[in-house]
């Protein structure tokens, strides 16, 4: 427990301090965020704000990470260093992205399909260590597990090793690409994910304390070094408390995808660990509804246009669209919210899916051993 300590209260002292002299270092290189035309108007003061402030988060955590195992005198586990090498590989291809969007002063940066191959590279390498029969423990628990999960494995029915890969592949990809599309607004995606990286760190000391390993009863959870995994995520929630400071609107910098792809990889990746995976639709509600929106703007606006017949059913113009813009926070902005209401109003709505996602998970460990 002293680890998880040490590892948030660290993270945030680095992140904190850290991030102020980032800003003023990315500032003297040019390294600005550019702004896309067809944003709303509104954000166009926000060019030239230093970007790439997620390597500060990625930074902290690490050094966190390891400084608390360092003061504990404990070795990292595999979960934990498999985890680590999710969060810091896909910081690296949002950090790859960034970079060339800064450098050539435009909001294109890595192509749409070496941005998949480097996430797709980074979850596939992940997946098959987390599966491989090489980091089994000594009770034959591996760190991932090829079943799917809500609160815990379903037993009745396991995968093909293909298609636990794809599993593995859908969720790292689908979430490090919903938290980026979710970091659109000052302080936005930094607070979300505050929310959800905590809600982590109780899940893996519950599952630590009524562990197999100790007896507990019979609905212990079969999961391979929850209590390390708790000290990485405390690391990350730290590092993103202290990044919010200077995140926070008006912000004196952004995370970009440097960020945004870690962060979202990160989750993915305590759903897998944890065997929660369709648990983090419930936790991470905000950015599943996020990246929803932008999926029915999308499908909405092609279908209106090469179909007549569906215009005819839903009697809509060519070209529909449901929402003024996506991703969703942009709606809103369009509606003449002020950004400071969505980010709280948003944080509010995470807020409240965490605390069901908890509740849900308690529910179900109570109601086990009624």
């Amino acid at each position: 427990m002293r680890a998880i300590l040490f590892g948030g209260g660290l993270s945030l002292l680095i992140s904190l301090l850290g991030t102020r002299y980032a800003i003023r270092f990315f500032t003297r290189q040019g390294f600005g965020q550019p702004i896309r035309d067809d944003g709303p108007t509104t954000h166009h003061t926000k060019r030239g704000t230093p970007t790439m402030g997620g390597a500060v988060i990625v930074l902290a955590t690490v050094v966190g990470y390891f400084a608390a195992k360092l003061i504990t005198g404990t070795a990292p586990s595999a979960s934990a260093l498999l985890l680590m090498f999710l969060f810091v590989g896909l910081g690296t291809v949002g950090f790859l992205d960034d970079f060339l969007k800064v450098s050539r002063q435009h909001n294109l940066g890595l192509r749409s399909r070496a941005k998949m191959i480097g996430q797709t590279l980074v979850a596939v390498v992940f997946g098959f260590l987390a599966l491989s029969p090489m980091l089994e423990d000594e009770r034959g628990w591996r760190p991932a597990s090829d079943h799917i999960s809500f609160i815990r494995d379903y037993e009745g029915f396991a995968l093909p090793t293909v298609l636990a890969m794809l599993l593995v592949w859908f969720f790292v990809t689908g979430f490090s690409n919903a938290v980026n599309l979710t970091d659109g607004l000052d302080g936005l995606a930094a607070g979300s994910s505050i929310l959800v990286f905590a809600a982590y760190t109780l899940v893996n000391i519950w599952q630590n304390s009524q562990s197999c390993a100790l007896e507990a009863g019979p609905k212990c959870y079969e999961v391979r070094d929850p209590l390390d995994l708790a000290v990485v995520a405390a690391a990350i929630t730290g590092a993103c408390f202290g990044f919010l400071w200077w995140n926070a609107s008006p912000a004196q910098i952004i995370m970009g995808d440097t960020g945004s792809l870690a962060l979202g990889g990160a989750m993915a990746g305590f759903a897998i660990m944890t065997r929660t995976e369709l648990l983090l639709a419930i936790i991470g509600g905000l950015f599943v509804a996020v990246t929803l929106s932008v999926m029915i703007q999308v499908s909405v606006f092609k279908a209106s246009r090469a179909s007549g017949l569906v215009r005819l059913i839903f009697k809509i113009g060519p070209g529909h669209r449901v929402f003024r813009m996506t991703p969703l926070h942009h709606h809103f902005e369009m509606l003449g919210w002020e950004q400071v209401t969505i980010v709280i109003r948003f944080w509010i709505i995470t807020g409240l899916a965490v605390a069901i996602g908890l509740g849900i998970f308690y529910a179900e460990w109570v109601a086990g051993i009624g």
